[in-house]
């Protein structure tokens, strides 16, 4: 069955890896650690749909399975990373627009670190822990999409694994509108803090910050409820019996061919539209921070950086080049 989506996903994918990366360097300097990690996520979230999609095109051949454990591992965790890290953004924002201290001291930005370091990486690592609990074998093999993870459709996947995503959503709304509403109060001291050494933000930078914010929550929220209905229709759910019946044969590999898989109408839907989301988070960040002032210097320094060596130091007084010329003559 021939895949519509081939070459096209990869290539987005690719190109989604490579939008992700290319702001890291600035945002590294200006420790944004939440914005790093986003950043972070969304690379190798893509990395690993392009090689999927690329290794599994038109087969269910068992290739690779320590990748695949690797891969369905990076699924689960960029499902709650990625939100966490805009969590972390709305939250470094929200203490900005209270005029609070913002990783003023190096003890500060460590403290600050620390923190997103936690809810970025700390709490997805947990994360995809816990999902051991509710899957059902060690992983799927879906032809044109790859690695998928094997999760059993139960009411304790629902607590555990699928809620999540909306969960840090509403906490991230909650501080979005916090922001808002402190920024409309306390404008004047708001932009008297970003002007001064205090913090290493300009106004450029915090409202697409803050866009970037807005509009991770606009799809989070709305788009976690889709995924939380579409697995309850999608496929019938399960009564929990026991550990047990839940990891019987646990070391099966299911192999679909896309015939099949595509079958299942709304399973199919829910499957391209959790892989085609992650190249679309890389898109939207680079729209807000990869086309901005600093971004486009950052590109001409890059570009005059790497033609250096192949640009001729002209003649101070221009003989040398005329006896060249000459030479040819």
């Amino acid at each position: 069955m021939a895949d519509p989506t081939f070459p096209l996903f990869p290539a987005f994918a690719l190109l989604g890896f490579i939008l992700s990366v290319i702001p890291l360097p600035w945002h590294l300097h200006a420790w944004n650690s939440g914005t790093v990690y986003y950043m972070l996520w969304v690379a190798i979230a893509c990395m690993n749909q392009f090689v999927n999609s690329i290794v599994w095109h038109d087969n269910v051949v068992n290739h690779a399975p320590i990748w695949c454990e690797i891969s369905i591992r990076i699924m689960m965790g960029s499902s709650v990373a990625i939100p966490a890290s805009s969590l972390c953004i709305n939250r470094r924002l929200y203490k900005i627009a209270n005029v609070q201290a913002v990783a003023v001291t190096h003890r500060d930005k460590y403290r600050a670190i620390l923190v997103d370091t936690l809810i970025c990486l700390v709490f997805p690592l947990m994360f995809v822990a816990v999902q051991y609990v509710v899957q059902g074998h060690r992983f799927d093999i879906l032809e044109d999409v790859g690695c998928f993870p094997a999760i059993y459709n139960t009411i304790p996947a629902f607590f555990l694994g699928t809620i999540w995503p909306l969960v840090i959503g509403i906490i991230s709304a909650s501080y979005c509108i916090a922001t808002l509403i402190a920024f409309n109060r306390r404008r004047l001291e708001f932009s008297s803090f970003l002007r001064s050494n205090q913090s290493s933000l300009t106004f450029s930078r915090y409202f697409r910050l803050m866009a970037l914010a807005m509009t991770d929550i606009m799809l989070t929220t709305p788009l976690s409820i889709f995924t939380i209905w579409l697995n309850s229709v999608a496929t019938p759910v399960s009564p929990w019996i026991s550990w047990e019946d839940t990891h019987f044969d646990y070391g099966r590999i299911g192999r679909y061919p896309a015939v099949v898989w595509k079958m299942n109408h709304l399973g199919s839907v829910g499957i391209e539209f959790s892989r085609w989301m992650v190249p679309v988070c890389a898109v939207i960040f680079f729209t807000f921070f990869g086309l901005a002032a600093e971004a486009r210097k950052s590109y001409k320094d890059a570009f005059l950086w790497v033609t250096k060596p192949f640009r001729s130091a002209p003649s101070p007084s221009g003989f040398g080049t005329q006896e060249k010329l000459r030479s040819f003559g």
